[in-house]
């Protein structure tokens, strides 16, 4: 195993350098040797959190751990261009769900997009391109003519017309670095760029277009971790909810009015305040969650029920460590993870106004 690089995952009140290195070293331990990042040994991969994961290791400069990562996913994706939503340990073979969720399977374009900054390495890209392509003409076939994208294909194929606002948000984010990709290979796919501009619109002007899941902080703050949301818009929306969801000292709720906070949404939030220029208020929501911490492995226990001083549940994730490491590497100044998050490089103007 390799010393992890860490000198932009330094943050103070965050982590330490040790801290750092224990926590990427901490999300190795949990990989497979064929590339599987589970939630944990002994649960089950979801290729969303399994990406969130592999970016994590390219942001710690362990990008041959990342590359086995995202090989998994070219290795087994289905004929379809989808993964299926549960593998048991990551173990291939072993489906637990066989759903095929529309942001799991488009978040492929995001991980690459970041590997490929994180280390320029074109041969990875022209290889991941088919991958890539798949997934995202797997995505766009469940979008609606409202432009939002239904969320999920069932185990027998058919296709869920209700979409999800997160869910939406994180696939614009996903067809934005698809968009990427493809002008970097100079291979522009305008479909995909009609359909990226049809569900920002969607996300911005139409919310009931999307199933109603107010209390849940996800839906608050992805448009604006998604891109969909930018500038007095964004701004706009997460100091309309900022106390309903912030817990202050702990973190972020993941659904209101329960006294439940969780890692993950508490540094997505932190990624989005990033990316909306608000460094300060994104570096004391990672402060609050340092509580979550688990000294002994270097990951992050999943949530705390703070009404009953419980951690709950008793799962140390590597996606929750993988999101902490990511909003770190942004306020840390990591190239990739800045422009991935930040919107460098990805383009812009896609959502014209007179869309219907």
């Amino acid at each position: 195993m390799t010393t992890p690089r860490t000198e932009h995952l330094v943050l103070p009140g965050v982590l330490t350098a040790g801290q750092a290195a224990a926590t990427v070293s901490g999300i190795l331990a949990v990989q497979r040797e064929d590339g599987a990042i589970p939630w944990f040994r002994g649960h089950h991969l979801d290729p969303w959190d399994h990406t969130e994961a592999a970016m994590a290791l390219d942001a710690a400069g362990e990008h041959e751990a990342a590359e086995r990562a995202y090989d998994w996913l070219a290795d087994h994706q289905n004929e379809d261009g989808s993964w299926y939503a549960a593998y048991a340990d990551g173990a291939h073979d072993d489906v637990t769900d066989r759903g095929r969720e529309s942001n799991f399977v488009a978040y492929i374009a995001v991980g690459v997009w970041h590997h490929y900054l994180s280390t320029g390495d074109d041969t990875f890209l022209d290889r991941m391109w088919p991958t890539v392509y798949a997934a995202v003409e797997w995505v766009l076939r469940l979008q609606q003519p409202g432009g939002q994208i239904g969320w999920r294909r069932d185990e027998d194929g058919t296709p869920t017309a209700d979409a999800l606002l997160t869910g939406s948000s994180s696939v614009h984010h996903a067809l934005r670095c698809a968009l990427a990709i493809a002008e970097q290979r100079e291979e522009p796919q305008p479909d995909w760029e009609l359909a990226a501009g049809a569900l920002r619109h969607a996300i911005r002007r139409h919310p009931e277009r999307f199933l109603d899941k107010d209390r849940y902080s996800m839906d608050w703050y992805y448009p604006v971790l998604g891109g969909a949301l930018t500038g007095a818009e964004a701004k706009e929306r997460i100091e309309a909810d900022w106390n309903r969801f912030v817990v202050p000292g702990l973190g972020v709720r993941c659904v209101v009015p329960n006294p439940w906070v969780t890692g993950g949404e508490s540094c997505e939030l932190a990624l989005a305040l990033w990316a909306m220029g608000e460094s300060d208020r994104a570096l004391e929501i990672l402060q609050s969650v340092q509580h979550l911490r688990d000294a002994e492995s270097g990951l992050y226990w999943t949530g705390y029920v703070f009404d009953d001083d419980t951690i709950w549940p008793r799962e140390l994730t590597t996606w929750t460590a993988g999101s902490l490491l990511l909003a770190v590497a942004a306020l840390g100044g990591h190239d990739a993870t800045c422009a991935v998050f930040g919107g460098e490089y990805l383009p812009s103007g896609l959502d014209p106004d007179c869309c219907a």
